[in-house]
């Protein structure tokens, strides 16, 4: 690892013992290339589970008046793999995790799937070491933001579904993504723009061609969103 581990602690803000802590932050290929050793799947799956319990929890007390259906989409919203890898990244989780020689080569540390796991194992690992009160807690701090992310819960974690059908609803035009990427084979950028009817909308950037695409999407969801349908943006005012 490149930094200490009391350092990621204190990023978490929870105790955390010490073999379990190594348990959170082991990956199968660091456990394969070392003969078989435990790997964070069983904690991951652990925390997996708190983390659906707690966000559940907290969007049926504070949203009484939504039905079940806007709930669940809110709930996707915010323990997809796409917004737990960005709270991974936000602490730096990648630069703790135990990765076999292949992931590593493969900038692994950066991967969404991974930091998303990782997550959910240290989740986990809290919650062994503690209680599941100490669990949610965290969870909570984690999370809490994005349930205050009005135009990400609207839209869910399908943002091209999303805004291909607000598209439509407004009769905008076609929808292309322009995609280049950049850099070496092992760790390869991608920055696409989002196109409605000619015109830019957004833009991301990502590790993969698909999650630049959702970047874009979401970023163009969120304008036209602010817009409103009578004031959609124009070109010069896509932000690109």
């Amino acid at each position: 690892m490149t930094s200490s581990t009391e350092e990621l602690l204190k990023r978490l803000g929870v105790s955390i013992d010490a073999g379990t802590l190594r348990l959170a932050l082991t990956h199968r290929s660091y456990a394969y290339e070392n003969g078989g050793i435990p790997t964070n799947e069983r904690l991951e799956f652990l925390g997996d589970s708190i983390l659906g319990f707690s966000v559940t929890d907290a969007l049926y007390r504070d949203n009484p008046a939504l039905p079940e259906g806007d709930l669940a989409k809110r709930r996707s919203a915010v323990v997809s793999t796409r917004a737990l890898a960005g709270i991974g990244r936000s602490l730096g989780i990648g630069d703790y995790i135990y990765l076999g020689q292949g992931e590593k080569l493969t900038d692994g540390k950066n991967k969404a799937s991974i930091l998303a796991d990782t997550m959910e194992a240290l989740i986990g690992a809290t919650y062994v070491s503690n209680d599941i009160e100490t669990a949610r807690q965290l969870v909570m701090r984690l999370i809490g933001p994005l349930l205050q992310d009005a135009a990400a819960l609207g839209a869910g974690t399908d943002w091209k579904t999303s805004i291909q059908e607000l598209a439509a609803s407004r009769q905008l035009g076609s929808i292309y993504y322009a995609v280049e990427g950049s850099g070496p084979d092992h760790a390869r950028t991608f920055v696409a723009v989002l196109r409605i009817g000619g015109t830019d909308y957004g833009q991301g950037a990502g590790r993969s061609k698909k999650e630049a695409e959702q970047e874009a999407a979401a970023d163009a969801w969120r304008k036209l969103s602010t817009a409103g349908p009578a004031n959609v943006p124009a070109e010069s005012e896509a932000g690109l």
